[in-house]
């Protein structure tokens, strides 16, 4: 069981998930598979405890990692506080191999009929609670963990298609390897919306480009995820 290291309020957990339409078009719904992996406050262990967890909130802060995707995971550019990323070794973990983990589906549905936008959300959103490395505390919950998602999506020249956000705590979203929303640090629930025509300007053709976000709840007061794309 992961110890209890102050006290703390327990907050409804809120996941929503909406993706494009291309993609799934004529389909009812679509399935995404993620990856959870769980975390203990405490000394870097790998595969056990990390420091960047359970520390405090700094707020907002962009900038703490790369604006392009190079491999699986973003790469951590500042550390320390406000973001308080310990170190590169540190924010290795979060996505990485040693720190244990399950796969986890999610269904999306179409919001209406024809309306191209398919939505997820749950409003208790505690993937892995009796799993690995256990509940914190006395919580019932299981905090500290990360989820991460691979996926396409359709993009439209000139449609204007947003993609809105609002995470507690990080949240990270690149399309086709580029950084679109850049929501790191300890924070309450913030939002930021990117559009496509924008992020890829004038010369990007249409077609099915790589959606990857990775979001981390690492204080045991919120952990919140909207996500809508019109």
């Amino acid at each position: 069981m992961k110890k209890l290291a102050s006290p703390f309020t327990t907050c409804v957990t809120l996941i929503t998930l909406s993706v494009a339409a291309t993609p799934l078009a004529n389909a009812a719904s679509t399935t995404l598979t993620g990856t959870v992996r769980d975390f203990s406050p405490g000394p870097l262990v790998p595969g056990s405890t990390n420091p960047d967890f359970q520390i405090g909130t700094g707020g907002v802060n962009p900038g703490l990692v790369s604006t392009t995707l190079t491999g699986s995971a973003p790469t951590a550019v500042s550390f320390g506080p406000p973001g308080d990323i310990t170190s590169p070794a540190s924010f290795a973990e979060w996505y990485g191999p040693a720190a244990p983990s399950v796969p986890y589906e999610i269904t999306l549905n179409e919001t209406s009929q024809g309306s191209g936008i398919y939505s997820y959300t749950n409003n208790a959103f505690f993937p892995i609670d009796g799993q690995l490395l256990g509940n914190y505390g006395g919580s019932g919950h299981n905090y500290h963990f990360t989820y991460q998602i691979s996926a396409t999506f359709g993009y439209t020249p000139g449609a204007g298609q947003t993609f809105t956000f609002t995470g507690d705590d990080d949240v990270w979203v690149f399309f086709d390897k580029e950084l679109g929303i850049d929501l790191g640090g300890l924070h309450g629930p913030a939002s930021q919306s990117v559009n496509m025509d924008t992020l890829f300007g004038p010369n990007k053709a249409a077609g099915n480009y790589s959606f990857d976000l990775f979001f981390a709840e690492r204080h045991e007061l919120c952990s919140k995820l909207v996500y809508d794309e019109r």
